[in-house]
């Protein structure tokens, strides 16, 4: 069964998405998992070689592969997101990238001890980082906003960069070597501008007819999947790997065309992203040679890692961005984070055909040194990135933020006792004067709709991964639940119940989780603020359980949230089911008649303490 193609295609989607979902459960960095995954069904079991199975069709597997997810990242670069970093941005990309190539090639001809020829093909090579290592890492790091785009803005644009550099300087080598002519080079220059040209002009004409209606719903994103192989495809006949050039000018064009439906598209790519970066880590790792990963260990292999690690990727951020706006912090981070991945592998595999072909002896040597810095870099980064973002004070937050959508006394009141926990609190509205009192209470505020991309683009949403709708407006409450759904998981969305009070209605099946267990709509929540309702905090103990706090109190107390002895916030929907440890704090609503007969309870006992 294990030879099996069917079985093994199955296999390895399967790992791959058992990989990603362990690398969620115990926090871990998923290319990492993935990685280890790879290895310990290939080379080290010998359970299945993809390489070997598949045969002539996998290469073509990984190339498509591989342009889908170069796509998808590149839908998501919108120009407005680039705010101040543009020119850190340009710099890092450009100047940033050239310094890498001479350096890296050095690093590999002086370290590794590979010709200079080859060297400086490969040195291309290793300038690539990309969206299949990146996008995770920033997932699981939630940097703050400017290192973040600088990051991901990096490793998408430079990797088809990356790709004609290798490219270019094999044309190099074999026009020196006089086994090709100058009009080689020519055609070189010329079929990399046609390729970035194909690429802008389909995406424009794909994004117009999208956008008049030319292509029905339900076929939108079967369309653009199909036009993005196919551009890759014909981009890669005219020269191999413009392909890479033509999907990503594609997707930057569509990104910035702001498609009405770009946001349903870019949800399907992404699923499709993940099954595809899942198992092609699979697959890669899994098709390695255990000779291979001998070579990997050397000591050459390991001074050229150690010196692209600590001297070419720091030095050519620092160089590269003198006179940019950014801190020492933000220097550090970025000259430390740089991930090879999955392009790396595939475009160094090529390289390794074609210089084979033409008779170079270093040839054989190329994809163990890719590896070794795919490996090394996947594994220092991964593990690193948080932690170095937290001592340098680039993460967004260590707590996971509350948005509230909707200004209200009780929106204030109630993210008010959120930040007295430190929960990082945002309330977003449309109107200025419904955020009045929430801005007098020291809350952070934001003017505008939350469906809005405007809104989305100037206000950093990183660090809130709970989600409240508390509007008067139902149906509107539903409509942002459903929007950020697929950002923060439903698990994580809620909102105040209906006014109508229906529960069976549009807001169980498309709106968020309820917010309370009894039906206490924004109306009544903000009544009994003005009625002087007010906060208040009980912490469960060995005496005193949650079935006595519930026991306790009526309808005169609402409970709001618990948050528990290390500071993890839970709300209270069916709190008669739950169970807390003791040391949880539970916050409430309580009317002030309330107030007042707990103070006097409290009273009470301090008189008259029990005896005993």
């Amino acid at each position: 069964m294990l030879d099996s193609i069917l079985f093994q295609i199955v296999a390895i989607v399967g790992l791959g998405i058992l990989s990603q979902w362990l690398a969620w459960r115990f926090r871990l960095p998923a290319i990492v998992v993935m990685s280890l995954v790879g290895l310990i069904v290939g080379p080290f079991l010998g359970l299945f070689n993809p390489k070997e199975s598949f045969g002539e069709i996998f290469n073509p597997i990984v190339s498509l592969a591989v342009a889908i997810i170069l796509f998808e990242g590149s839908l998501s670069l919108d120009i407005r997101e680039m705010k101040d970093s543009r020119r850190a941005i340009f710099r890092i990309s450009t100047i940033g990238s050239l310094i890498a190539w001479i350096a890296g090639s050095f690093a590999a001809h002086y370290l590794a001890g590979i010709s200079l020829d080859v060297a400086f093909i490969i040195g291309g090579i290793f300038i690539v980082t990309g969206p299949t290592v990146i996008m995770p890492l920033l997932r699981q790091a939630k940097l703050k906003e400017r290192p973040s785009t600088i990051l991901k803005w990096e490793g998408i644009v430079v990797d088809p960069f990356g790709a004609l550099v290798a490219l270019f300087a094999l044309q190099v080598v074999l026009w020196t070597s006089d086994k090709i002519t100058g009009n080689s080079l020519l055609l070189f220059f010329g079929a990399s501008i046609l390729s970035a040209l194909f690429g802008a002009a389909a995406g424009f004409l794909l994004g117009k007819l999208l956008e008049h209606g030319y292509i029905p719903e339900f076929l939108k994103s079967p369309i653009v999947l199909v036009s993005v192989l196919l551009v890759f495809v014909l981009s890669d006949t005219i020269m191999h790997e413009t392909g890479l050039l033509a999907v990503t000018a594609m997707g930057i064009i569509m990104a910035n065309m702001h498609l009405t439906s770009l946001r349903d598209l870019l949800h399907f790519k992404e699923n499709i992203s993940v099954l595809m970066i899942s198992g092609l880590f699979i697959m890669l790792t899994a098709s390695l040679s255990m000779d291979t990963l001998k070579d990997i260990l050397s000591w050459n292999m390991l001074l050229f890692v150690l010196a692209m690690l600590f001297i070419v990727r720091p030095v050519s951020i620092w160089l590269s961005t003198i006179g940019v706006d950014l801190t020492k912090q933000e220097r550090i981070l970025i000259g430390w984070i740089a991930p090879r991945g999955i392009v790396a592998l595939t475009v160094s595999g090529f390289f390794a055909g074609v210089l084979r072909e033409e008779g170079f002896k270093d040839a054989d040597i190329i994809t163990a040194l890719t590896l070794a810095l795919v490996f090394a870099t996947v594994l220092a980064h991964g593990f690193s990135i948080s932690w170095l973002a937290r001592k340098l004070g680039l993460r967004a937050t260590d707590e996971a933020g509350v948005m509230i959508a909707g200004g209200s006394p009780f929106s204030a009141v109630f993210g008010e006792a959120l930040q007295s926990f430190n929960k990082p609190v945002l309330i977003i509205d449309r109107s200025w004067g419904s955020l009045s009192q929430a801005r007098h209470m020291g809350l952070r505020t934001e003017v505008g709709d939350i469906l809005s991309e405007n809104t989305e683009y100037h206000v950093d949403l990183t660090p809130y991964e709970i989600l409240i709708a508390t509007t008067e407006d139902d149906a509107y409450n539903a409509l942002i639940c459903q929007h950020f759904v697929p950002h923060l998981g439903r698990e994580h969305i809620f909102q105040t119940p209906s006014h109508s009070g229906d529960p069976s209605g549009y807001s169980k099946s498309i709106g968020g989780k309820r917010l309370f267990d009894e039906e206490y709509d924004i109306h009544m929540l903000n009544r009994f603020i003005e009625e002087g309702y007010r906060i208040r905090k009980t912490q469960l103990t060995d005496q005193y359980t949650l079935g006595d706090f519930i026991n306790d109190n009526d309808h005169k107390t609402i409970p709001l949230f618990a948050v528990d002895s290390e500071n993890n916030l839970v709300f209270l929907a069916n709190a008669k089911k739950r169970s807390f440890d003791v040391g949880t704090t539970i916050v409430s609503l309580t009317s002030p008649t309330r107030m007042m007969e707990r103070a006097m309870e409290k009273a009470m006992n301090i008189e008259n303490p029990p005896k005993g």
